[in-house]
């Protein structure tokens, strides 16, 4: 039987808008069952925390479970590939952070490509880290610790928390910046380092905010400055490295990934919810907590600042020579 030629063009049009119409379906539709966010760290730490606390508004929000799944080991490059082998249809999230940065340069083979296999959904806040010292070292702000550290090169030893994490890296570039010698010492994890810090074993670190904060209260660490470009309202008193080094920035950073086939509609659903969470002063509150200020903006702005810190850290990487563990 032959077709007329005006009913076949109809039903060719509306075959063409079946696809369309499926995937606006799905996203009104989602979630409809239990949400992964698969976080590359341990329970309890700030990842987890920012995790914890989106996880429990997109939870709220979207009325189904978004259920935090602790995967840490190989800087987080586990928790990566398992969300980039994941089935690209919104039930498998990234916790993306300034590690993810890093590592894209770090790792010189890694089985994924992370500019190429996550897209990006949401940032969520970014957090300073703050330039700490034993109070046995002459130094009352970070000039001092420039002018110390060049008449005693390779005296000073700086702490962090591994090869590759932020406190690390951040420490590189502010040696890269000022051209001090100060020599590095990996510890694994953070409570290691600051125990050394504290006896005096290391005199130096770029230590994560909510780390550092009871101790520079008590008086036990001194604070030189924070690494963003602005001050953190958790420490008023403390100038920025900015302040001294013009055009340093350093920083942890949150948001959330998906595989890169995850249907547009899903990446725009999670990225309207989270950006109501960032507006939201509870939310907002519970991210200073931890030292955090928001960073809200399209999943296009979140991947040009990706891009853009990608690029920043394997300057550094390639300049300081650094090679994973």
């Amino acid at each position: 039987m032959r077709i007329p030629r005006r009913k076949s063009l109809h039903l060719m049009a509306g075959a063409a808008v079946l696809p369309a119409v499926s995937r606006v379906a799905l996203a009104q539709a989602y979630p409809s069952r239990p949400v992964r966010l698969i976080v590359g760290a341990p329970a309890g730490g700030g990842f987890d925390i920012v995790a914890r606390l989106i996880g429990q508004w997109l939870s709220e929000r979207l009325g189904r479970p978004f259920i935090v799944e602790n995967r840490p080991g190989a800087g987080g490059n586990i928790a990566t590939e398992a969300v980039v082998r994941a089935p690209a249809d919104g039930y498998s999230l990234l916790l993306i952070t300034a590690a993810n940065a890093v590592n894209a340069t770090l790792y010189e083979r890694l089985n994924f490509s992370f500019i190429r296999d996550i897209a990006p959904v949401a940032s969520i806040a970014r957090t300073p880290l703050v330039v700490v010292v034993n109070p046995s070292v002459p130094v009352k702000t970070v000039s001092e610790l420039i002018t110390y550290a060049k008449a005693n090169p390779g005296k000073l030893n700086m702490a962090s928390t591994g090869i590759g994490p932020p406190p690390h890296v951040a420490g590189e570039l502010f040696k890269m910046m000022t051209g001090i010698d100060m020599v590095h010492v990996p510890y694994r994890g953070t409570a290691p380092a600051l125990t050394d810090l504290l006896g005096g074993q290391v005199q130096v670190m770029f230590s994560a905010m909510p780390a550092a904060i009871a101790y520079i209260r008590a008086a036990t660490l001194r604070p030189l400055a924070v690494t963003t470009t602005t001050r953190s309202d958790e420490l008023p008193d403390v100038p920025t490295v900015n302040e001294f080094v013009a055009g340093y920035e350093a920083s942890n950073w949150y948001g959330i990934g998906a595989p890169k086939r995850t249907p547009l509609e899903i990446i725009d659903k999670l990225n309207k919810e989270i950006n109501a969470a960032l507006a939201a002063a509870k939310f907002k509150a519970s991210l200073a907590e931890v030292g955090g200020t928001v960073l809200p903006g399209a999943p296009a702005d979140f991947g040009k600042f990706i891009t853009e810190d990608i690029e920043k850290w394997a300057k550094v990487i390639k300049t300081a020579n650094i090679k994973p563990e």
